[in-house]
């Protein structure tokens, strides 16, 4: 065999390989019945939907419910047993772990980036001006470049994951002015972005569409490519945590996760594969 043909056979065994890994995923819920219960991070909402429509109609005898509510309620309803599996944005912690019995199940890595509005002229920003702006000690988009405009704040909630992250490795754990509006996702902070000339807020990489801006920091636009690269540091892993080892319905949902199927997903949703 010549070495043309041996590397035609190599791309067709190749391809075969990947169906019937791409089948297998779905395969796993043959003969399973019940409901399965979801919530928590919100960044995972748009690959959670997609892998349960996907599962339910290879099973109808399965049905998935999913409700966001951040990472904090994810953590406390799965641990509670309210939900079978709690989403997070943010590695549960050790007493969260403790307290709960928790297992985790990293499936995707995630960046948090700052983001303005289209029409706002300051799209780059060093650590220490958004770390200003945050805490209120820059209240104006002028003393940045931009028009003679108060400078509207966006926020999450204590118990969001996108936010610790945020505070962590963007604000470096400095202070978020009280004045500061709070949203309950990343698409509420989508929404109030795109519709507010003068906001400033952060949302997952993965949701970010043309109706916002990324803003650059200390000159490094966050986006896939960075992330991926690691040169922009304000990321995050996306979790799926269970009540002890995962099992049942539980286990196959995160076994279809980290499937080259579901990495597909969560690759299609603008998140980055573990696998």
């Amino acid at each position: 065999m010549n070495r043309t043909m041996k590397l035609v056979l190599i791309f067709v065994l190749s391809l075969l390989t990947a169906g019937f890994c791409s089948a297998s995923g779905l395969d796993g819920f043959k003969g399973e019945k019940g409901v399965l219960r979801i919530s928590g991070g919100t960044a995972h909402i748009p690959v959670m939907k997609e892998a349960a429509k996907r599962i339910m109609a290879s099973n109808s005898d399965i049905q998935i419910t999913i409700a966001g509510g951040g990472s904090g309620a994810g953590i406390k309803q799965v641990g509670e047993g309210l939900v079978d599996i709690g989403n997070s944005g943010r590695k549960p912690s050790e007493a969260e772990v403790g307290k709960y019995g928790l297992s985790m199940y990293k499936w995707a890595v995630d960046g948090v980036a700052p983001i303005v509005n289209p029409k706002n002229p300051v799209k780059e920003l060093l650590g220490k001006q958004l770390r200003d702006i945050f805490s209120g000690k820059i209240s104006n988009w002028k003393d940045l470049g931009g028009e003679d405009r108060s400078i509207n704040l966006y926020t999450r909630d204590k118990s969001s994951g996108t936010r610790s992250v945020f505070w962590k490795k963007a604000l470096k754990k400095g202070d978020i002015s009280g004045k500061a509006n709070f949203v309950a996702s990343n698409g509420a902070m989508k929404s109030a972005v795109n519709n507010d000339p003068y906001a400033i807020g952060y949302m997952s990489v993965g949701y970010i569409d043309e109706s916002v801006t990324p803003v650059a920091l200390d000159g490094v636009t966050p986006n896939l490519d960075t992330v991926r690269s690691g040169k922009y540091k304000v990321a995050r892993g996306l979790y799926s945590n269970t009540r002890g080892e995962a099992s049942g319905l539980a286990k196959k949902f995160i076994d279809f996760l980290l499937s080259p199927q579901g990495q597909e997903i969560a690759a299609e949703k603008g998140f980055i594969p573990v696998n």
